[in-house]
């Protein structure tokens, strides 16, 4: 019995030290690990803003360009009818759309929702508009259809999606 107290004597402190070196030494691993994981997510940080800053840009120029008060003009030539300019407005619209669908990965997802949703409303004002006229009629007057009901409506779709991309970028600062 008094060897194993005088052995216990000796291991007792030796495995209270060794308990605790190996906290201690555990303790500032997980320290520097979660240092160097900051670091890490702070240089991503740095790296990934002026890309999303750029992605909101380009979305808010998407939409600016789909906008009916930029895109007839854009759209619109001499001598065209309804029909062709419903046509070239629904491919310009789906063009600027595909050209930037990528940047879709740097923005958020509620953000992308709120341009497709807007993108969706103005290929349904365009639709719309063109329903109400004759198949055979000028341009103008499917332009002027456009703009009218975007007049009742005292707001654009687009605007209201550059406003909340607006907001959502100010939040970033």
């Amino acid at each position: 019995m008094e060897a194993l107290l005088e052995v216990l004597k000796y291991v007792l402190p030796s495995l209270v030290v060794f308990a605790t070196a190996y906290l201690l030494i555990k303790s500032f691993f997980e320290e520097q690990l979660r240092r160097k994981e900051l670091e890490i997510r702070a240089v991503q940080k740095k790296e990934l803003s002026p890309l999303k800053l750029q992605a909101y840009e380009r979305i808010v120029m998407f939409l600016e360009r789909i906008s009916p008060h930029s895109l007839l003009p854009r759209t619109q030539q001499a001598g065209m009818d309804a029909n062709l300019l419903h046509n070239q407005l629904l491919n310009n619209i789906r063009s600027e759309y595909e050209h930037n669908l990528s940047q879709q990965i740097y923005i958020s997802k509620e953000a992308w929702v709120i341009t497709k949703n807007a993108k969706e409303n103005i290929v349904s004002l365009v639709n719309m508009a063109k329903d109400q006229i004759a198949s055979d009629a000028p341009a103008f007057e499917l332009s002027r259809i456009i703009l009218e009901h975007m007049m009742k409506q005292n707001t654009s779709p687009t605007d209201e999606a550059i406003d909340y991309l607006k907001k959502e970028v100010d939040s970033f600062f």
